[in-house]
């Protein structure tokens, strides 16, 4: 028995039933699952990177990217286009389990992205975005009123295997949001 996927299997009807037909695996790996089945229908440079979601709750998300061919650099650390995708994973995240969870039709985009590259990233790199209170609050708003509302997210790289807590970057990235029309017939 196949497993098909519609291309627009993110609206919330969707991404229910994807997650309810996974239901028997544990947690991390149902949102792993997600983040690359989204990544490969959706923005296949996500599916590229290999991103595995280590943490995901209402507060904080943990996703990691694996240093392998496709997100290393000539210098043999990642990236800085990897580091990117990496940041736009945890800072959406959220987000986007918030917004499945109120079954709510909401678009979400990045609209701006502020980037400090602080050390080479020359392992497997953790991004940490621990804004879920303010992201849960900008969800809640948007519903509400139906305007398009903005909020700043932070995440911070690190690469425990070399450099334990100390960050390699950190990003602060605009996550908009706003609720879908209904278009009428």
């Amino acid at each position: 028995m196949g497993i098909s996927l519609k291309l627009s299997f993110m609206d919330t009807s969707s991404a229910a039933r994807f997650q309810s037909m996974f239901s028997f695996l544990p947690k991390q790996m149902q949102n792993t699952l997600f983040l690359r089945a989204f990544g490969f229908l959706k923005v296949p440079l996500i599916f590229a990177c290999r991103p595995k979601v280590l943490e995901l709750t209402d507060q904080k998300t943990v996703v990691k990217f694996p240093l392998t061919r496709t997100t290393r650099n000539h210098l043999r650390s990642m990236y800085f286009g990897a580091l990117t995708i990496g940041a736009d994973c945890a800072g959406g995240m959220i987000a986007m389990k918030l917004i499945t969870e109120a079954k709510a039709d909401v678009s979400l985009v990045f609209k701006d992205l502020h980037a400090e590259f602080l050390k080479r990233a020359e392992g497997d790199v953790y991004f940490t975005c621990e804004d879920g209170d303010a992201i849960a609050a900008t969800v809640k708003k948007t519903i509400e009123s139906g305007e398009r509302q903005n909020v700043p997210v932070k995440v911070i790289a690190t690469v425990p295997s070399h450099l334990g807590n100390e960050p390699v970057a950190r990003f602060t990235l605009t996550l908009s949001l706003k609720k879908r029309q209904r278009k009428e017939a």
